[in-house]
């Protein structure tokens, strides 16, 4: 996957821009503020998922204008294409001229992986980062997935809806039925495609984090489910008392998590700032290997401003590990990536190319 052109009109702070990207590393240089992750964000648009920033759509739109367009070639298995956006009201979406239904019909046409500082708290943070991390990744190379989750939230919303009311009325128990057999029948699929993705995840992030730590820490991941997911339509059941007194449901993936396991010992709350830094980042190059694996093609990487947060052994490892895929590098300061040998630097201020 090689994005080879970009073009923006009135998309936040950019008026216009026209850029043509090297296959390999792309460094997009400026001072803060100044439209550098905005070009990034322009460009994972295009996944069909919602911004890494969780942005209003209606800030994407430049102050004062009424609307925004950007506008992607890109390569994928050797075969040019071509994406564009509208955003005023709605969000438009066509892919080589054939007007898609939603944006999320990108998925499995374009593909990238982002690298942002909030990813750094992926570690850290609460399970609905992880849930997002894994559903984000799946959806992209299994398009059928972003279905089966939506399918499954809307059931689950619905039967939220229902049981504040059950411990009033048991009759509504024939309701909870219907939306307890699709939380379970797509429950169960969403949980297999999440340990699917993770045997595969495994496989590459051990030795991307033992080359990051020196060869002196290993790591694994293991799927956290907070129920058996063949007993979920029995354990749905059950908690329906339990459920109606607090008002939501308790049972299903949508509760559940990925324990990430430095040495035998928890990185959410044993791992120093570094060590969780450290596993962010194999978390997220290890996804890069992933997508070649069961698609057969790297996707896009996108590193938002990641390298001054780094120190230099980490910087250095990064470095030296983005020259398979085609790379969009965002920093201040351009001697964070002085290391490189190849590649283009463009020079951002006030949204504009100088």
């Amino acid at each position: 996957m090689k994005v080879k052109n970009l073009k923006i009109n009135n998309f936040r702070n950019i008026k216009h821009l026209n850029i043509d990207f090297d296959e390999k590393i792309n460094v997009i240089s400026g001072e803060n503020a100044q439209g550098k992750t905005n070009i990034l964000e322009s460009i994972w648009l295009f996944c069909g998922a919602k911004s890494f920033r969780n942005s209003k759509e209606s800030s994407f739109i430049k102050i004062g204008e009424t609307q925004a367009k950007t506008e992607i070639d890109f390569n994928s298995f050797e075969i040019l294409h071509n994406a564009k956006m509208e955003f005023s009201d709605k969000r438009t979406v066509l892919l080589d001229n054939k007007a898609l239904k939603s944006p999320s019909e990108l998925a499995g046409n374009f593909s990238a992986v982002v690298f942002s500082p909030a990813d750094l708290s992926l570690v850290r943070e609460g399970p609905d980062k992880r849930r997002k991390f894994l559903d984000v990744c799946i959806g992209q190379i299994y398009p059928n997935y972003i279905d089966i989750l939506r399918d499954y939230k809307r059931a689950v919303m619905q039967r939220n809806n229902i049981i504040k009311e059950y411990k009033y009325d048991g009759t509504i128990s024939i309701m909870l039925d219907v939306f307890e057999e699709e939380i379970a029948s797509k429950g169960i699929k969403i949980i297999e495609y999440r340990q699917k993705f993770l045997n595969f995840l495994n496989r590459y992030i051990d030795e991307i984090y033992y080359g990051i730590s020196s060869g002196k820490e290993k790591i694994k991941s293991v799927y956290v489910a907070n129920t058996d997911a063949n007993m979920l339509k029995e354990e749905l059941e059950r908690s329906r008392k339990d459920d109606s007194f607090y008002g939501y449901t308790s049972a299903g993936p949508h509760r559940d998590d990925i324990e990430l396991i430095i040495n035998g010992t928890s990185a959410r709350v044993y791992g120093s700032q570094g060590q969780q830094r450290s596993v962010a980042i194999a978390l997220k190059l290890g996804s890069l290997n992933v997508f070649k694996e069961i698609s057969g093609e790297y996707p896009v990487c996108l590193l938002d401003d990641v390298m001054s947060e780094l120190d230099e052994q980490r910087q250095k490892y990064i470095l030296n590990h983005i020259r398979e895929w085609q790379t969009f590098i965002t920093c201040c300061d351009p001697s964070n990536v002085n290391r490189l040998v190849s590649g283009k630097v463009f020079n951002i201020r006030n949204g504009e190319v100088i």
